[in-house]
């Protein structure tokens, strides 16, 4: 049995898979090392059925997330997961090579990453092109579902939001700038509470205010990671994955064609595709 598990920072999306056959597929709480420390990841695997039932079954883990960039944070998913499934090979890679398996498999393109959080790299056909983005939520993210909680709460808070939308808003969180900013900078995992108002935004997305918003949001992204990547690697396709990418797909690729680009691909769950990549491995 193989486990294959794509993580933003608010969920993962875990398939246990047979023989080909998917045997479980459930979602748990994100896994990010940035957030989450080998302790806490393995509180999250003791809590969850589905894998203490199949845990001795499990025989190899191919684990993408947010946040497993450096050989260090990745030795953190290492350690807890190796010490739950004791059976199991544990491979531990960033979202972004979930995202090229998923979309061009051993083509090389430029491939963006669009969910709780957004990066973008280069796919040689075999490896992510290292580069300095991905600087997280704090300092990058353009685009992403944190981007848009912050954009969101900044207007609302200096009073730049649309009078209508303000009381729309508040009638849906009943949130006022004390709780606001108490969630931002005093509770932890902030990153969580900014991601949390995509289902909000994707709801009213027929009001002018939300379309500008996300389209600003996917303009800076391309001109903070796409653009230059093109410039380094031109001529090649361009493929995205993540749920902001796929919820808001018309949008994306309304700004794309501003800038010129022409969007191969959109895959919201890249890990159906992963799973079937490695299931025709095994």
């Amino acid at each position: 049995m193989i486990a294959v598990v794509y993580s933003g920072s608010r969920f993962a999306d875990w398939k246990l898979s047979d023989k080909g056959e998917v045997i479980s597929n459930f979602k748990t709480s994100g896994i990010n090392p940035f957030f989450n420390d080998e302790k806490s990841i393995t509180h999250l695997l003791n809590k969850t059925n589905e894998l203490i039932y199949h845990a001795e079954e499990i025989k190899r883990i191919y684990f993408y997330g947010a946040g497993a960039f450096s050989k260090t944070r990745q030795k953190i998913i290492e350690g807890s997961f190796t010490k739950f499934f004791r059976y199991s090979k544990v491979v531990v890679e960033n979202d972004l090579m979930a995202a090229a398996i998923a979309t061009c498999k051993d083509m090389p393109a430029i491939v963006g990453v669009m969910g709780s959080g957004s990066n973008a790299a280069y796919f040689t056909g075999k490896r992510i092109k290292e580069n300095n983005y991905g600087l997280g939520y704090a300092l990058g993210d353009e685009g992403s579902a944190n981007w848009m909680g912050r954009m969101l709460l900044k207007d609302f808070l200096i009073g730049s939001m649309p009078e209508k939308f303000k009381q729309t808003f508040l009638h849906k969180f009943s949130l006022d700038r004390k709780q606001i900013l108490d969630k931002v900078y005093k509770q932890p995992y902030p990153v969580l509470f900014l991601s949390s108002f995509t289902d909000f935004l994707l709801d009213y997305q027929k009001e002018e205010y939300v379309k500008n918003l996300v389209m600003t949001g996917f303009k800076c992204y391309f001109e903070t990671y796409i653009i230059p990547l093109s410039k380094q690697y031109p001529n090649i396709p361009l493929h995205f994955a993540g749920i902001v990418a796929s919820d808001f797909e018309v949008w994306l690729r309304e700004v794309a064609v501003e800038y010129g680009f022409d969007i191969d691909m959109v895959v919201k769950e890249p890990i159906y595709n992963v799973l079937d990549y490695y299931s025709n491995k095994n």
